[in-house]
């Protein structure tokens, strides 16, 4: 399945949330036939986010499939594209892909002077510590700082603590002072206070969102100083994209299904909705579905923010996370 923060999902949220100055788009992988699928064009041809600042990501262990990549997507305009090495999901390691590539640093080294000695766009990285021990990143970050990364952006953990563990922000001051790259921070930034904190301890410094953002679609927006999301806007997002997904898939029950994902973690911004919760990921017909939305909306509580521990309540721990990050600066 596509990550949650398609082209769709991009344009609505803007819409009703700015304050995201960046948004990472899913990853594409690209393989040695250099041809992009149709799916793949329909994501990231450059009229489908319109002056919206997006960049696209590519999973890949080849430097001549990310150069073609690379390639391709300068013609269409793009300036930057981010080499992701932070994708923690057992498929995409065992290929040495993703997080996978840090428990090879001579193949890194190589990738990386592969890429940028010829590469047609900035290229910016996105990359955790390691695969088991934070330590494993000092001889890692040695390799990166070798090159003209345009920002390396830090998820503070290690390939097989996946989300089952917290981050280790605690781990950044090192990394910063050892850097020699602009950086930008990741890794279970959930409330605005928390974005706030980090940005006044680290001015400068970029911050990256991911599932927090996606559970309370407002917090770019609150870390800003902006408002959080009232009951009438946070519907009126829903609703658009549900129907966006409906028009696109030319399926309601297909938008559904989608939307069901993006349910997991858009429950948490409501008090006590566990019963809901439940309906919601057995609900099989549309119908059904929309009248459990909307006695959401109706009943439930919209909580000013997210609770401490929406991120690792029990269910949860071990989920991959499908979704591309959202970057704030």
């Amino acid at each position: 399945m596509e990550g949650i923060t398609g082209a769709l999902f991009r344009r609505t949220h803007r819409r009703f949330f700015p304050g995201v100055d960046r948004y990472f788009m899913p990853f594409l992988s690209p393989s040695q036939h250099h041809v992009f699928t149709r799916r793949e064009l329909r994501d990231i041809l450059p009229e489908q986010d319109g002056d919206l600042d997006a960049v696209p990501q590519l999973l890949t262990r080849s430097g001549a499939d990310f150069l073609w990549a690379a390639g391709e997507l300068a013609r269409m305009g793009y300036r930057e594209v981010n080499l992701n090495l932070g994708c923690p999901s057992g498929t995409v390691t065992a290929k040495g892909k993703g997080a996978g590539m840090l428990g090879r640093p001579e193949e890194l080294d190589h990738l990386l002077e592969d890429i940028f000695s010829a590469s047609p766009t900035a290229v910016s990285v996105k990359t955790r510590l390691g695969i088991q021990d934070p330590e494993e990143f000092w001889p890692i970050l040695d390799i990166y700082n070798k090159y003209p990364i345009a920002q390396l952006i830090v998820h503070t953990r290690v390939r097989e603590d996946l989300y089952r563990r917290p981050a280790r922000p605690e781990l950044f001051p090192a990394i910063l002072a050892a850097s020699r790259t602009p950086l930008c921070y990741n890794g279970d930034l959930v409330t605005a206070a928390d974005c706030r904190a980090f940005s006044v301890r680290f001015p400068g410094v970029g911050l990256m969102m991911g599932r927090g953002l996606v559970a309370d679609p407002a917090l770019a927006s609150k870390a800003k100083g902006g408002p959080g999301a009232d009951r009438d806007t946070l519907r009126a997002f829903h609703d658009a994209l549900y129907e966006g997904y409906a028009r696109d898939f030319g399926s309601r029950r297909n938008a559904m299904l989608r939307m069901k994902e993006l349910w997991s973690y858009l429950i948490h911004l409501f008090r006590d909705p566990e019963s809901y919760a439940k309906k919601l990921r057995k609900a099989a017909d549309p119908a059904e579905f929309e009248a459990l939305t909307a006695g959401i909306f109706r009943e439930l509580e919209l909580l000013p923010g997210l609770e401490p521990g929406f991120l690792f309540p029990p269910q949860e721990r071990g989920r991959p996370n499908r979704m591309a990050p959202l970057y704030i600066n």
